[in-house]
């Protein structure tokens, strides 16, 4: 697969997996899962199918020197630096620029640093199936097989068969569906029609800058001043410039909503975006009760308890409760019903209003 390149979205907050994640420690440079980093383990997956030189980093100033020590194979200038956050759409059109600048031949799978995939040869592999296709004029996007009608994720409507490549079909997409309410998300179930939107897309450079023109033609003259400075001294300077009037939008809002020639893969890939402690919980060994213990303390006390999670260091003593979280750090502890876990970016709205910036 010649000129493929995986460009990772490094630069959320995770505000929904406080207090873990913090402004200078978000999610993707914890070890919540796995052993090593949220990050450390989406670049690990990607070998063998790319080279460290074929892997793209998108993140902020503050997060750029810890990503590189989580990943030092990565060369430097692979890490695309955001001034600061403007949201997924101008982070992806960013890194998007920079690869085109280098590679006009370039096709690119758009991927995130907080997936949680089990199944990593499957993963890999359609990886391989959706460059095949970009490489026929489509704009692939992975969709989630559900496992239960999900209110916390968008959902993809497939269309025909267009083919199918090595074990995988892929469909005509129809359109997206943003986070729907509990009886829409039942009927998406039971109509077998939909799939989860995951969040990663693979296309050329040229079909998605273009994409990019036809659908937010500022953003795109925006960011062609800056593309003639890639690997120049003044590439810094025009990046601030003009990053300063970019309009911060999600990159499915910007583009992929009105995208042309969408097609979806549906994979079963053992993927969990975990993005809050309820989805957390759901990736986590548990016990014969349901409950899901993790930290560094061995000893745990949990006399009637079910379906909870346990995040703590230290003893932690649970006694007739059921679906809670408990989540402990050195300065705070969070408790909270699992579905309400949602809620937990309220928490740290509320921190920023009140101005106590030493708990963020």
């Amino acid at each position: 697969m010649e000129h493929y390149y995986a460009l990772i979205m490094a630069g959320g907050g995770g505000t929904r997996l406080w207090p873990m994640s913090r402004q200078d420690t978000p999610k993707q440079l914890l070890p919540l899962v796995e052993e090593s980093s949220m990050f450390k383990v989406s670049v690990d997956r990607l070998a063998p199918l790319f080279a460290p030189d074929q892997i793209y980093v998108v993140t902020g100033r503050k997060y750029k020197d810890s990503l590189r020590a989580h990943a030092p194979q990565i060369p430097e200038e692979n890490f695309i630096i955001e001034p600061y956050g403007k949201e997924s759409g101008p982070a992806a059109a960013l890194g998007l620029t920079v690869i085109q600048k280098r590679d006009p031949e370039a096709t690119v799978a758009i991927l995130t640093a907080d997936h949680h995939i089990t199944k990593k040869d499957a993963f890999r592999n359609v990886l391989e199936a959706g460059y095949e296709m970009a490489q026929k004029g489509y704009i692939v996007t992975l969709g989630i097989s559900p496992s239960y009608p999900s209110t916390g994720f968008g959902y993809i409507q497939q269309g025909e068969v267009i083919t199918s490549v090595d074990q995988f079909t892929c469909y005509h997409s129809l359109g997206f569906t943003e986070k729907p309410n509990a009886v829409t998300a039942a009927t998406f179930l039971a109509s077998g029609e939909y799939t989860w939107n995951s969040g990663m897309f693979i296309w050329t450079v040229k079909q998605a800058m273009s994409e990019f023109e036809r659908q937010q033609e500022k953003m795109y003259h925006q960011l062609m001043q800056i593309a003639p400075s890639v690997d120049t001294p003044e590439y810094d300077t025009r990046l601030e410039d003009a990053w300063e009037h970019i309009e911060k939008i999600s990159l499915d809002y910007a583009v992929m909503e009105g995208a042309e020639k969408m097609a979806v893969i549906p994979v079963d890939i053992g993927w969990n975006d975990v993005g809050s402690w309820s989805s957390m919980y759901d990736v986590l060994k548990l016990d014969k009760f349901g409950n899901a213990i993790k930290g560094r303390q061995s000893e745990r006390v949990i006399l009637d308890t079910r379906d909870t999670l346990v995040y703590s260091d230290k003893l932690v003593v649970t006694i007739g409760v059921e679906d809670l979280i408990v989540i402990e750090t050195p300065d705070a502890l969070l408790l909270c019903h699992k579905d309400r876990s949602q809620d937990v970016k309220e928490v740290v709205n509320h921190l920023l209003r009140t101005r106590n910036y030493k708990f963020l």
